[in-house]
């Protein structure tokens, strides 16, 4: 058993990149040394010197993308791309890449190859573009995010940013808001509730943008140390919390209930060298049965959640579940078409396609599943790609959570929320593609670069000499 144990630990190693030396690779790279005299011009360049410009304007972009258009963002993202290919250029060896970066890399290569291979080029390539500004925004704020004092400043703003948005969705609750679409079944007894959008402009919009800004709120809680600052991570929990249930969002909720429960688990593990014996084997089922039990009875008293709660296990008699079926019968058929490859990027590529296979008086801007979304664009090689990245972001967080846990580090909190924010982004995105909208894209992006920028070099390292 032990040589078995051990040989599913190597490979498990060699899958999710642990032991590949990513902090050498300049040192061996011709184009890096080509670059040598961008690097004497670095030195001399006071505005490359200030490493805070490259998180300030990472960070314009999340305080910005709730309140503006979608060009403006992407503006912001051209800026924070350029911005990222001139540092990049004019680094030193051995500066930041990560297993995370790698897989990021290929992915993006799959990505490449599925639009040079579509059927729809020109609609797929910007749908590719889209993409590559995401992940150039992930690269700089990777780098940006390496400091904890950065990290603490970029959660700060997050949080900050949420309050805006969270306050006017319950405005909406409240006073009322019109609703810009269908989003209810007009034949259920809620017909006529009040579904929160706030700035964004759909119910599951906001919801996908509140899951991060709930798991970071809880976070703080633990993660700053004054009473006052500890109260008002308490107050943002309660008000994010609050908005995000108040969007009736059933996909939300489901995310919602996936974050919080990952995140105790993972609390109650990092917290536990603290325990008594006792504690140590009971803190886990206590809560995690508690929260349950908080779950079923605001369900069970409260009618709005328990109606909308109902209509999940509704099948095809709700007809926003009868929509997605449709909806997702159609991908299905997409897919098995084109499975290896897919049909490219983006939803331009998507809309040039779907109706090729869609079920009449079903139409759709996207698959409503980003797992189907990604193989859909992608194929087969693009979903497996996308499982690996996820394997390795999860690998290399759990590793890099062991050595927080160790040391007791309030860094630790932000690193745990940004697991459990993707957890959650990822089961809410299994029932619909909401992270495809800039909004929520780049705050997916962001939660990436998170995890990516607690890598350790010097442990990396240390791996290797094992």
């Amino acid at each position: 058993m032990g040589s078995e144990s051990a040989m599913m630990s190597a490979l498990w190693q060699q899958v999710t990149l642990a032991r590949v030396g990513f902090y050498r690779w300049r040192e061996v790279s011709l184009l890096h040394r080509l670059l040598g005299p961008l690097r004497s011009w670095r030195q001399g360049s006071w505005l490359l010197s200030q490493d805070w410009i490259g998180l300030a304007l990472g960070l314009l972009v999340f305080v910005l993308a709730p309140f503006v258009s979608t060009t403006l963002i992407g503006v912001l993202l051209l800026a924070c791309a350029a911005f990222w290919v001139l540092l990049t250029v004019s680094d030193e060896a051995g500066s930041g890449f990560t297993p995370i970066h790698a897989v990021v890399l290929v992915y993006g290569a799959v990505m490449a190859i599925a639009t040079a291979l579509s059927p729809v080029k020109a609609a797929a390539l910007q749908g590719l573009i889209k993409l590559s500004l995401n992940i150039c925004l992930f690269f700089l704020m990777a780098r940006s995010l390496r400091r904890p004092q950065a990290r603490n400043v970029a959660v700060l703003v997050l949080l900050l940013v949420s309050i805006p948005v969270s306050v006017y969705g319950l405005r909406q609750y409240f006073f009322g808001a019109v609703a810009l679409a269908t989003w209810t079944d007009q034949t259920s007894t809620l017909a006529d509730a009040t579904r929160v959008y706030s700035f964004l402009g759909n119910p599951n919009l906001l919801a996908g943008y509140l899951i991060p800004m709930v798991a970071f709120s809880g976070a703080a809680v633990f993660a700053w140390s004054r009473w006052v600052p500890k109260l008002l991570a308490v107050l943002l929990l309660l008000v994010n919390g609050l908005c995000l249930v108040l969007t009736l969002s059933r996909g939300g909720w489901i995310g919602l209930l996936a974050a919080s429960f990952s995140g105790l688990i993972l609390l109650v593990h990092y917290l536990s060298v603290r325990f008594s014996p006792f504690w140590r084997r009971w803190a886990l089922p206590v809560l995690l049965g508690g929260g349950i039990l908080l779950v079923g009875l605001a369900i069970a008293t409260v009618e709005p959640l328990r109606l909308r709660a109902l209509s999940i296990f509704a099948g095809r008699e709700d007809s926003s579940n009868n929509f997605r079926m449709n909806v997702w019968a159609g991908v299905i058929a997409m897919i098995k078409a084109r499975p290896i490859l897919g049909i490219g990027p983006g939803n331009d590529a998507f809309n040039s396609i779907y109706p090729l296979f869609q079920r009449p008086r079903f139409t759709a801007l996207s698959a409503y599943s980003v797992f189907l979304e990604v193989t859909v664009e992608a194929g087969i090689i693009g979903l497996l790609t996308f499982l690996w990245l996820m394997s390795v972001v999860w690998s290399e967080g759990w590793r890099q959570l062991q050595r927080l846990r160790d040391l007791q580090s309030p860094q630790g909190y932000w690193l745990m929320a940004a697991i459990v924010s993707q957890v959650g982004m990822l089961t809410h995105g299994l029932v619909d593609t909401v992270w495809y909208r800039p909004q929520i894209s780049t705050l997916w992006w962001l939660i990436m670069a998170i995890v990516a920028s607690y890598y350790s070099f010097e442990r990396g390292q240390r791996r290797l000499a094992e």
